[in-house]
């Protein structure tokens, strides 16, 4: 190789090399860049979401106490409605009772003449033989049924149960007494029916 040459290849040959250091620091550079942006691709949804969550927790908050008040007003009317059901049930159970006790009020009134009619063979002694088996087949119905007969010689005197037609004084009473039962009284349960007619004999 000639000296010519040599000087030729010299500037060259260093020219190259530069470039080439030039090259790799950029290429260096342009490594370290990317790796910067790439780094910061991943902190930035960590920097974002602190700011969405913040953000979320009133809205979350607010969302939970309106379904808490919401279920608590759907409560207090589950309760109310509850409530007057159970009501209802108790009208309907009573007014029910009530109709039945009248009803069967109205039959054992209409029976009540039947009875006075037994009451009165009985004590003449009339009640014997068949009649005296469905006399008390039907005072054992009756009895069945609620009715309750009241009104016996001796008993104080109740105005609320007993009707006085006859009035006279006595000295072997202390108080108003029945002393005489013309027709006895009747209840059916806690109802009077029929009021007994007695006679009161008074103190002196």
């Amino acid at each position: 190789m000639s000296a010519k040459d040599d000087e030729n290849d010299g500037p060259a040959a260093e020219r190259e090399v530069i470039q080439g250091e030039i090259d790799s620091t950029d290429e260096e550079t342009l490594a370290e860049e990317a790796g910067q942006k790439k780094a910061g691709a991943h902190r930035a949804p960590e920097e974002d979401e602190a700011p969405v969550a913040e953000d979320t927790k009133p809205g979350l908050s607010a969302e939970l106490e309106a379904l808490r008040s919401e279920l608590e007003e759907r409560t207090h009317d589950l309760q109310r409605v509850s409530a007057e059901y159970a009501n209802y049930r108790k009208r309907v159970d009573r007014d029910r009772g009530a109709a039945a006790e009248q009803t069967t009020g109205k039959v054992l009134t209409d029976l009540l003449p039947v009875l006075d009619d037994i009451d009165r063979a009985r004590e003449h002694g009339d009640l014997v033989g068949p009649f005296a088996s469905v006399a008390e087949q039907l005072t054992a119905v009756t009895g069945k049924l609620g009715l309750v007969a009241f009104g016996e010689k001796g008993d104080p005197f109740d105005p609320n149960r007993h009707e006085a037609v006859a009035h006279l004084t006595s000295a072997d009473v202390d108080e108003p007494t029945c002393v005489e039962v013309m027709r006895r009284g009747y209840t059916l349960g806690e109802r009077l029916l029929r009021a007994a007619l007695v006679a009161v004999a008074d103190p002196e």
